[in-house]
């Protein structure tokens, strides 16, 4: 074990010295060093994530590479491993030199950044959403379909506050059992908001636990065009017919996508 090690470690403590900041989990003249650094981060919207990160700092470190593995209740699986990734190029670039505090301050910086790029293909992974969105610019409207929410009044809340501070506009419209989100905005708000809608404990689950939306689907994405009409505000609506939600779709001059969409979801 390098003398380089000892010192970083001794100063990770000094560091990272707030109660739960930083664990030693093991010290070894064979097998180095383990330690776990916790640290919060700002996410989308400045939302708080509590990153976990553990590093394995091997009896030749720095002159090879740590092992790093990274845990967060706030972001998903293919999260984790993209920071990790990314965390694991950073540390090229440091070889042969003490790094785990720069790799800490690092991804403070650019975790804005890495959750938004591993989320442009939010629609590819399974139980998520259906289609991708395209990156072009411009005003698109987009149309969500949610299978339920079990913690209603909650939910709906979120998604006023989220489309507030996005400046989306449109209608969240609850007919029967069906549910569907209609937004209307730029393409970046609209992504941002497909990522807090999927990452965020939005909901609970049948035994009261927070938990993520997992039964969301993208049932259509289209720029605006020249005969729709723009959502001047984001709505909560009800609705007691089927008529009755044709209509609103009519209004925004949005029935081929109510015709096409729509009636299918309730068979």
């Amino acid at each position: 074990m390098s003398a380089l090690a000892l010192e970083e470690l001794s100063a990770l403590t000094a560091i990272y010295c707030q109660r739960d900041e930083c664990a030693v989990l093991a010290v070894s003249e064979t097998d180095g060093i383990t330690l776990r650094i916790q640290t919060s981060v700002k996410g989308l919207l400045d939302s708080d994530i509590l990153l976990k990160l553990s590093f394995h700092l091997p009896v030749s470190y720095p002159s090879s590479l740590p092992n790093i593995s990274v845990n967060s209740e706030q972001l998903t699986r293919a999260q984790c491993k993209d920071v990790k990734e990314r965390l694991l190029e950073q540390a090229k670039r440091h070889l042969s030199e003490p790094m785990v505090h720069e790799l800490v301050l690092w991804i403070q910086q650019n975790i804005k950044h890495i959750i938004g790029q591993s989320e442009t293909s939010v629609c590819n992974e399974k139980s998520t959403l259906s289609r991708c969105i395209s990156t072009e610019d411009g005003i698109w409207t987009i149309l969500l379909h949610l299978d339920h929410m079990r913690a209603k009044a909650k939910y709906v809340k979120t998604v006023e506050k989220w489309t507030s501070d996005l400046r989306l506009t449109g209608r969240l419209m609850f007919m029967g059992k069906i549910i569907l989100i209609l937004l209307q905005g730029d393409r970046t708000s609209i992504k941002e908001y497909l990522i807090l809608q999927k990452t965020s404990k939005v909901d609970v689950d049948s035994s009261g636990k927070k938990c993520k939306e997992k039964m969301i689907s993208v049932l259509c994405e289209t720029k605006v065009q020249t005969e729709h009409k723009r959502f001047e505000a984001f709505e909560v609506k009800e609705y007691s017919t089927l008529d009755e939600l044709q209509k609103e779709f009519e209004a925004a001059g949005l029935i081929d996508l109510f015709s096409e969409f729509v009636p299918a979801l309730l068979k």
